[in-house]
């Protein structure tokens, strides 16, 4: 005889309509856990469509909010002044949801802020379940029926609530989301809070059935592309192990809508074995920036970079330009927007009476001149009243500002900034520190890009596994060569060798004579990691005396550099 054995209620899982949510949301000073804090929580308890109660409260940061945060979420300094401080909101907070499964758009980014408290404050980490209505939302939404799932989008067609970067608020549409895609998630057969789970972390029925691409790809560091019948590629990636990472794009690991309509089209997936995860890294920006894959979000057009130039003319002014011509004009950048360029520009007019005006202008031009002449702002060489030996004094100064010398730019916009402050003009001294961190960051970046593209040949490595080494050869600032010495070869003709075969480098004009700043960029990074080595180098690496480097860690330190407020879409910065 056969016994039917019924299942028990741990089996079964438990009901959704039985789980007791509490759907939360912070505000924040910024957007690592790690460097910003908590300026409001807000949290929302239900069960089975109902509100059981909510939680509310600004918190005091204890420290100054950024204005631009300010802007976004309207929190104030003196809103939070009087305001309960991390340590004392923490427990309420935890006790509230005790118990609970906790819910939250891009859980990541509020439960990162949370884990950082509780460890700061001595409190266990929360271990609660943790529903994301972002992942969810791409789980269940086309986009036909959603664009994006960004809180405000998903919010329009699912509650009445806005969100506006208020805590509470933002709590309160999320339980509307939640609740629309639960509903959603049931016409998949989803009714217990552990089929919710599995369900969120199924792969397609795409991802499974052509998990068979990832067969026969390599181990070790290379590049990846996936392309479509044609052979046109979708998408680009590295990694310092090929196999492991393809075949993570097959599982249920991988949930971002993108990709996983990218699975959907492509057919096959071509291995770039390489010998270094720098060489990876490389070769990877390469691909993005000549192939332009569709799938590629970063790094597709590198030449989209802006610069500030100081044009070559008799009369130079300031000029935002796309192209670095071969010409004796002095550069700084690249900027990746025009916005940051004319930020830039500002600051320096700022510290330097350049001419503004964008007509061509010789010893012989005579025009009446323009306001800023009367502002002292400008010398008037249209009226004649300047030499081109006179203006080429600022001509000088500004390129030293540009090139060697940051601290003329930095003590005028400073000075401006103390007396806007002064006269209670708070915005205004904000935008000037705005336009002195695009300034300074910007100098800095071409002084540390500048010191590597002037060297012709550099050789140097690092230690890898096994007692082995991997050695690069960079040449104006491009990877020319990279190989791996095995552990006891003999480095000089292991060099030798590498020097002798890697590619002929021709440099071009400006700052990044031979290859995208990105591509430099990387290199740097390699270079200043721990263990590297310089075996050969060709001139002199060195950054100016003067150089923005030291201003620049000022202000990340002062000013974080402004990002968005949040990821609401989920996705990892890059």
């Amino acid at each position: 005889m056969d016994y039917v054995v019924q299942g028990t209620l741990d089996e079964l899982g438990t009901p959704l309509s039985q789980i007791t949510f509490v759907v939360f949301d912070l505000e924040t000073t910024g957007v690592s856990a790690g460097e910003h804090a908590i300026t409001e929580i807000g949290a929302v308890k239900v069960r089975g469509g109902e509100v059981l109660g909510e939680f509310g409260t600004l918190v005091d940061p204890g420290s100054p909010i950024p204005p631009f945060i300010s802007v976004l979420t309207g929190i104030t300094d003196t809103m939070v002044v009087a305001a309960p401080k991390i340590e004392s909101v923490l427990p309420s907070f935890l006790e509230f949801a005790e118990g609970t499964t906790l819910v939250a758009h891009n859980a990541g980014f509020d439960l990162g802020f949370i884990k950082a408290a509780c460890a700061a404050h001595g409190y266990p980490p929360p271990t609660h379940p943790v529903v994301d209505t972002v992942v969810l939302a791409r789980k269940l939404l086309t986009r036909d029926e959603a664009p994006n799932c960004k809180l405000s989008t998903l919010a329009r067609i699912f509650s009445k609530t806005e969100p506006r970067h208020r805590a509470l608020a933002d709590a309160q549409a999320t339980v509307d989301v939640l609740h629309a895609l639960l509903e959603r998630a049931g016409s998949f057969g989803v009714h217990t809070l552990e089929e919710l789970r599995g369900f969120v972390r199924a792969p397609t029925p795409e991802q499974r059935r052509k998990r068979h691409l990832a067969d026969g790809v390599p181990t070790g560091p290379g590049v990846y592309v996936f392309e479509d019948e044609r052979g046109a590629p979708l998408y680009v990636g590295k990694s310092t192990n090929l196999r492991n990472r393809v075949r993570s794009y097959f599982t249920a690991g991988e949930t971002r809508p993108r990709i996983r309509e990218m699975i959907g089209i492509v057919e096959r997936v071509r291995p770039i074995a390489c010998a270094t995860a720098l060489e990876a890294e490389v070769r990877e920006l390469r691909l993005i920036g000549s192939a332009k894959p569709r799938y590629n979000r970063r790094s597709r057009f590198p030449e989209k970079m802006v610069w500030l130039k100081l044009t070559d003319e008799p009369f130079p002014r300031l000029s935002i330009v796309r192209e670095v011509k071969d010409d004796d004009a002095g550069y700084l950048g690249p900027f990746t927007s025009t916005r940051a360029a004319e930020d830039a520009r500002t600051a320096l007019h700022e510290a330097v009476p350049l001419r503004q005006c964008t007509e061509k202008i010789t010893s012989r031009t005579r025009r009446s001149a323009c306001a800023l002449a009367g502002l002292g702002r400008c010398g008037a060489p249209c009226e004649g009243r300047q030499s081109a030996e006179e203006y080429g004094l600022h001509t000088a100064a500004a390129r030293r500002a540009m090139e060697l010398d940051v601290t003329p730019v930095f003590s005028a916009v400073q000075a401006r900034m103390e007396r806007l402050a002064l006269e209670q003009r708070y915005e205004e001294a904000a935008a000037d520190r705005d336009r002195l961190a695009s300034y300074v960051r910007a100098s800095a970046r071409m002084q540390r890009l500048s010191a590597l593209t002037s060297i012709p040949q550099m050789v140097a490595a690092s230690p890898a596994a096994g007692g082995a080494w991997q050695i690069h050869v960079i040449r104006y600032g491009r990877l020319a060569s990279a190989g791996v010495m095995p552990r006891g070869a003999h480095p000089t003709p292991f060099v030798d060798a590498l020097v002798a075969t890697a590619e002929t480098v021709v440099p071009g004009p400006g700052p990044v004579p031979a290859a995208s700043a990105e591509e430099t960029e990387c290199i740097l990074r390699w270079l200043e990691s721990p263990g590297v080595r310089l075996v050969q180098v060709e001139g002199t690496w060195s950054l100016p005396a003067g150089g923005a480097g030291r201003l620049r860690a000022r202000l990340d330190r002062a000013h974080p550099a402004p990002e968005p407020h949040r990821r609401r879409e989920g996705r990892p910065m890059r």
